[in-house]
C-alpha cells in the first residue's frame, strides 16, 4: 500500500527532528560527562563530614555583589569567604 505524500513529508518531519534531538544530547552528554557531577546526597554527606552546616539568611545586594566579586578570588570559594570574614567579624 503507498503513503500519501504529506505522510510521507509527516515522516521525514519527524526522522528529522529525532536526529536534530540526538545530536544535542549527544554533544552535551559529552561536556556533562566531562565534569563528573556530585548529586545532593553525596555533597551533603561530603559537607557533614567536614562540619558544615547549611544557613539561610537575606543580605543586601550591593554586599551580595561584593562577597561573589571577592568569593571568585577566593580559593575555597563562597564558604571559605564567608567562613573568614564571619570569623574575623566574630573575634573583634
Amino acid at each position: 500500500m503507498a503513503m500519501k505524500k504529506t505522510d510521507l513529508e509527516k515522516n521525514k518531519a519527524l526522522k528529522l527532528n529525532n536526529a536534530m534531538k540526538q545530536s544535542t544530547a549527544e554533544r552535551f552528554g559529552k561536556a556533562a560527562a566531562a565534569a563528573p557531577k556530585i548529586d545532593r546526597r553525596e555533597q551533603r554527606k561530603l559537607d557533614q563530614a567536614q562540619g558544615l552546616v547549611p544557613f539561610a539568611c537575606k543580605l543586601n545586594g550591593d554586599l551580595v555583589a561584593q562577597l561573589k566579586e571577592r568569593a571568585a578570588k577566593h580559593p575555597d570559594g563562597m564558604t571559605g569567604l564567608l567562613n573568614e570574614v564571619i570569623t574575623r567579624g566574630l573575634a573583634q
